[in-house]
């Protein structure tokens, strides 16, 4: 007696970068379109607002929507240090030319778009994002740019990031291999051609599909 097997369901898409976390909280539920809106939303209101106070209440939305998304705080720290440790030298750089008001300011304002950012591509598979992009890029038709190449060339931007990782990691192992790991030449100049070789290979794909025009 066999025994029935059933076929795996097919899981929604979660990005190249692996941000993607299921869940059943309101903001996993909620529409791609929304989150984006409400990102470009809280893009607005940190350049119109000024201040290290309406930074501040900005920057406690952002946790705020984290914490309903229910987004696990040391992954979330992890991956967000370097923007941290970014937004640190910047903001003293703002703080020494023009003052602690803006350095606190730009520093916090840097910190809450990526987190925001953090959230909305936890919640949300990356292809229901790129779907939502082609939607929002359907006006752009009119003027000749079909939306489903915008969506395109957001998913291929996606896919190349985890790509030159793996392209620089490999080089660097290589260069060790050698005992040349701390030369710059033979990590950049491998790196820059195996880069190149694999735009031009993408082109090609594209090409060989008639979406290079």
């Amino acid at each position: 007696m066999t025994r029935r097997t059933h076929p795996a369901r097919r899981s929604p898409w979660a990005g190249p970068l692996g941000l993607y976390r299921p869940g059943t909280t309101p903001l996993h539920r909620a529409g791609p379109g929304a989150k984006l809106g409400g990102l470009a939303a809280l893009g607005v209101l940190v350049v119109v607002l000024r201040g290290p106070a309406s930074a501040i209440a900005l920057l406690i939305a952002a946790l705020g929507a984290a914490a309903l998304g229910r987004l696990p705080l040391w992954s979330t720290a992890r991956r967000t240090l370097p923007v941290l440790l970014t937004a640190t030298l910047l903001g003293a750089y703002q703080w020494w030319a023009r003052g602690w008001q803006v350095g606190a300011e730009v520093a916090v304002d840097l910190v809450t778009l990526v987190l925001a950012a953090t959230v909305v591509t936890s919640t949300t598979p990356a292809d229901r994002t790129l779907d939502a992009l082609g939607t929002a890029a359907r006006p752009l038709r009119h003027v000749g740019l079909p939306p489903e190449n915008v969506a395109l060339a957001v998913g291929i931007m996606l896919r190349a990031i985890p790509a030159l990782l793996e392209t620089f990691a490999e080089t660097r192992d290589a260069a060790r291999a050698r005992g040349l790991d701390r030369s710059p030449r033979a990590l950049l100049v491998p790196a820059a051609v195996r880069t190149v070789s694999r735009a031009r290979a993408t082109g090609d794909a594209l090409a060989a599909r008639g979406l290079a025009d």
